[in-house]
């Protein structure tokens, strides 16, 4: 009998059995409730079935060697000792599997990003980070080979998140004395009047994204420690002025807030020894009308310069919550509209 052409043929559509020794990594593999396993079923579009030790793919063949590298990844990184989380299954599903030799050792940092499919990975004091996208492993290369890099594009992209963590990781690793993070003191489209308190209690509120970020890879009490002894210092940009920056990784966030003044005042503090990362979003300007960014004049003006480079990101990048990548596309097509 002919088959129908929108069947597809019979060697198109296998099954593959895919053996996992060890019951309590095959457990954590699969996740509660296997949500684990839905979640590739859902994203490649194959059907995973659980034998036992086994784990039945079935599916087109593309798609069904996809689930086989991702789950033989996954497998290989909890044999390794490392943890599962949700991010970790998102990053294997977004960028594919990359050779398991590459991740981070002891030694330097730098040196792990030799090639392009090496495994990019930042070691911090609470825990590793990696990037989820081919946009952010471009970004985080970026930060450790540039004195001066530039993130830009929509929020949920890990732009600041991973500028922190790779400046956590050249504190402690010693290519660094100190952390310096900064943002425009800027309210978001709402007038906020007087704030009550000092003037640590009246710029906190501003900062508080550049805090949690901190927090996710230092101990609480050394990071607050560090804070108090000035090796890390958070900080509105407007303080930055008549400062030489020597010897620190800084972080200026939410950089399409600073003015076109206040982004050259920023840029020239610049000193030996030092990196300085510049992130932001041409889509959340908060500046009165007719105030220019100065994040786009730094953009226009220092393109093509050694030692300067800019990365950029699309809401194909975002890893906040799936809703996130949707609202950033619709008010795209808005605006395009």
């Amino acid at each position: 009998m002919a088959t129908s052409a929108l069947t597809p043929p019979a060697e198109a559509i296998s099954e593959s059995m895919l053996d996992f020794p060890d019951n309590f990594l095959l457990i954590d593999l699969c996740g509660e409730y296997d949500r684990n396993l839905t979640t590739i079923e859902n994203a490649l579009g194959v059907q995973i079935i659980r034998r036992g030790n086994h784990l039945a793919v079935h599916g087109e063949t593309e798609a069904r060697k996809d689930a086989e590298n991702v789950l033989r990844a996954l497998y290989h990184r909890l044999e390794a000792g490392r943890s599962l989380e949700a991010g970790d299954l998102d990053r294997e599903l977004r960028m594919g599997v990359e050779p398991a030799d590459g991740g981070a050792r002891d030694g330097d940092q730098i040196e792990l990003f030799k090639g392009e499919t090496a495994r990019v990975e930042i070691k911090t004091r609470k825990k590793l980070i990696e990037p989820r996208t081919d946009a952010q492993k471009a970004y985080v290369k970026a930060l450790f080979d540039n004195e001066l890099a530039f993130g830009i594009g929509p929020a949920g992209t890990g732009k600041t998140y991973l500028a922190v963590a790779v400046g956590v990781n050249m504190l402690i690793s010693g290519h660094v004395d100190k952390i310096i993070l900064s943002r425009p003191a800027v309210e978001a489209g709402e007038k906020l009047g007087y704030l009550p308190g000092d003037m640590k209690d009246k710029v906190d509120p501003y900062m508080q994204p550049l805090y949690d970020a901190l927090n996710d890879f230092l101990p609480g009490k050394q990071s607050a420690k560090m804070i108090e002894e000035k090796v890390i210092e958070i900080a509105p940009l407007a303080f930055m002025r008549g400062r030489t920056l020597a010897n620190a990784f800084v972080v200026l966030d939410e950089a399409q807030n600073a003015t076109t003044m206040q982004m050259k005042m920023f840029l020239t503090r610049l000193g030996e020894g030092s990196r300085m990362v510049i992130t932001g979003d041409r889509t959340q300007i908060d500046l009165p009308r007719g105030v220019a960014s100065g994040l786009s004049d730094a953009e226009r003006l220092l393109q093509g310069i050694p030692k300067i480079s800019f990365n950029y990101f699309t809401s194909k990048d975002v890893v906040r919550h799936p809703l996130v990548a949707a609202i950033i596309e619709a008010y795209e097509k808005d605006a395009e509209s």
